[in-house]
């Protein structure tokens, strides 16, 4: 079998599930560009999308919930200046497309004629961060089945004070087309799964839950037995960790991050502050500070697109341009913000492959991928002997942040007491309060053991949903508020 260059390919399954059988070609969507363009605009593009989305639940051995479904449209987005004009339809034809473009163009003036010819000739920067493929189609039902029930079997065996288990899996494979007026065409083929495992224990009266999962953009095979016994251990671990726990202290005090899943405050945080259409409006607590210290010495902040397999990734972003390893903070230096095409171009920068949207139905918008520190030179062990009375914390569950201020209150879902270097007891219901630009310069120790999320965060911004990536190594933070339940 002779195989494509993969961007031929993704392009190929483009056309064949969201073109040709709607009697569709390129020629139609140059002449709905054209429309578009007849009017003066700066930016317009068509965002086509088909996902076949699966999910499977079970508790207490029964399968409680199957679902499968089906989604395609076509979105149409014209930009004038700071204005945008945006119109869907679940009806991929040539008469929807059109009766689109002649809505956004009425963005502009009819009587200023822009360049109405476009010329779909420039195909997006091939790249192959993951594979092509529908992940569910690469295990049967049954077979899905089994690997939930594997999961049960195995939680419920590892102690006898497992009173409940609950698990999912969830597929999709989502397949996207975007022409630009540019004359940009650009395809993506994007398969991502999840496994996710809940437990509850019971000791003595009292319940206790703990959850564990990953994913990303492969098949369904990549959950073996022995990753379905890592997710297991962890969720037990964690349930079994919290029957212990004691209510939390309160106050301000050292608290040190676990490395991971803990980078959600990072991204929460600060990602979001780091965002450009909040830096255009003036409305970031990083607004006009690039190349302003913002960070303790070594804190360097990334968000990179481009990392394969990861739930993040993205060949390329929601318009059509390739993704990337932007260094937002270095050295705790402001180096840039992250920005689609519109803001970009409004505040005089390069892209930087963070359009994103959640589906056809919304515009795009800068936001992130997988957002991560890197690595500093301090043994984990000798961050948390440094302690002389503070919180460890090493997963989190909610959090929100204000953007303007930077103001973020987080729940921790696991945490220690500790006391002159030794952890003592977990403890339940610590909330971590500060502000995200305030806690980067408290950084005093970071841990030579980055790691990165399982794969299960999902990201909301202006009421749409993406799925992103975080990551951090182990940090000391100084004099950061506590609330507690003690």
């Amino acid at each position: 079998m002779i195989s494509r260059e993969p961007t031929i390919e993704r392009l190929a399954t483009a056309r064949a599930l969201l073109l040709e059988p709607f009697g569709l070609d390129e020629s139609h969507l140059t002449r709905a560009l054209a429309h578009i363009r007849a009017h003066r605009v700066d930016d317009a593009d068509l965002y086509f999308q088909y996902t076949r989305s699966e999910g499977w639940s079970l508790e207490e051995g029964i399968v409680k919930t199957g679902s499968f479904s089906i989604d395609q449209g076509v979105g149409v987005r014209a930009v004038s200046g700071e204005k945008t004009a945006f119109a869907y339809s679940d009806d991929i034809s040539e008469a929807s497309l059109l009766d689109a473009a002649r809505a956004v163009r009425s963005i502009s003036s009819a009587g200023k004629a822009g360049r109405a010819k476009v010329a779909l000739r420039k195909v997006a920067r091939s790249r192959a961060l993951y594979p092509a493929l529908d992940p569910i189609a690469t295990l049967g039902s049954t077979e899905k089945v089994r690997l939930l029930e594997r999961a049960e079997r195995a939680a419920r065996a590892r102690d006898p004070r497992v009173a409940q288990v609950m698990a999912g899996l969830a597929s999709e494979y989502d397949v996207v087309l975007i022409a630009r007026a540019d004359g940009t065409l650009a395809a993506d083929v994007r398969p991502l799964v999840r496994l996710s495992i809940s437990v509850i224990a019971e000791h003595k009266g009292r319940r206790e839950i703990g959850s564990a999962g990953g994913g990303g953009r492969f098949g369904l095979a990549w959950f073996s037995d022995e990753q379905i016994t890592q997710y297991v251990n962890e969720a037990v671990d964690a349930a079994l960790v919290n029957l212990e726990s004691r209510p939390a202290p309160a106050g301000e005090m050292t608290v040190v991050l676990g490395p991971g899943w803990p980078g959600v405050l990072l991204h929460e945080a600060v990602g979001h502050g780091l965002e450009g259409d909040f830096n255009r409006k003036g409305s970031s607590a990083f607004t006009g500070r690039i190349g302003e210290r913002v960070a303790a010495r070594g804190v360097t902040v990334l968000d990179d697109g481009t990392m394969p397999d990861r739930r993040g990734s993205l060949n390329v972003d929601d318009e059509g341009h390739p993704t990337q390893r932007n260094v937002l903070i270095e050295d705790g230096i402001l180096k840039g913000y992250m920005q689609d095409a519109l803001n970009a171009r409004l505040m005089g920068v390069p892209r930087t492959g963070n359009g994103r949207r959640e589906s056809y139905a919304y515009a795009p918008m800068p936001r992130m991928t997988n957002t991560y520190m890197l690595a500093g030179d301090k043994d984990p062990r000798e961050i948390v002997a440094s302690i002389r009375r503070g919180l460890y914390a090493t997963n989190f569950g909610g959090g929100q942040v204000d953007i303007t201020s930077g103001k973020f209150v987080f729940s921790a879902s696991q945490a220690w007491w500790v006391e002159n270097g030794k952890p003592l007891y977990p403890v339940k219901g610590a909330t971590l309060v500060g502000s995200g630009p305030d806690a980067l310069k408290k950084i005093r120790m970071i841990g030579n053991d980055l790691q990165l999320d399982s794969g299960v965060g999902t990201c909301g911004k202006e009421g749409q949903s993406v799925p992103v990536g975080v990551g951090m190594p182990t940090l000391r933070i100084d004099a950061l508020t506590v609330g507690g339940t003690a």
